[in-house]
């Protein structure tokens, strides 16, 4: 039997990283792997512990067809390693950090994808992106009003989409990833 392809996303800020740290030993122990995304930053970014590659060097895997799947996004190129395939081939889950708006072209290539949101009180955001410090109040408003609208258009095109709310404690979003997820006897 296939594994399940378990598409994380949500808004700068919702804790995706860290939801993903904190995720991967119970995940590990049903058996759903978490990948880890080829990005075109700098290696001394803060933020996920992805591999770091240059724009050149991410083209080259790209032409070499070393990704499942790719996008371009805030002026960056994000890429999942093609393995997934082989782990998904031989049973095993898989767990990614995807994006918002790249889910159409996801589900295209595994249509039974399961896509979980992670939500995030605006207030929480806020606060969160301004403790970043990397943007500007007017660009973290801005971001905030495009969140809100965005999720609005998420929901109402995909109304499977598994929600989950990260603005309390991280150890309480774990557990009900983990409830959604044995639900849909994606890792169970």
């Amino acid at each position: 039997m296939a594994g399940r392809l378990i598409y994380l996303i949500g808004p700068s800020g919702s804790g995706k990283d860290s939801l993903l740290d904190a995720a991967r030993e119970p995940m590990a122990a049903r058996g759903c792997r978490i990948v880890r995304r080829v990005i075109t930053r700098s290696a001394e970014a803060k933020g996920e512990a992805a591999q770091a590659v240059s724009v050149e060097d991410f083209t080259l895997m790209q032409a070499q067809g070393d990704f499942a799947l790719d996008w371009f996004a805030n002026g960056l190129h994000y890429g999942i390693p093609k393995e997934i395939d082989r782990w998904l081939g031989e049973g095993h889950d898989v767990l990614i950090n995807g994006s918002r708006g790249h889910l159409a072209q996801a589900r295209q290539r595994y249509p039974d994808l399961s896509a979980v949101l992670l939500c995030v009180d605006q207030s929480v955001l806020r606060q969160r992106l301004l403790a970043r410090g990397r943007e500007s109040a007017e660009e973290i408003e801005a971001r905030l009003a495009r969140n809100a609208q965005f999720a609005d258009d998420l929901l109402a095109e995909d109304p499977a989409l598994l929600l989950l709310d990260n603005s309390g404690a991280l150890e309480q979003t774990v557990a009900r990833l983990l409830q959604g997820i044995d639900r849909e006897h994606a890792c169970a």
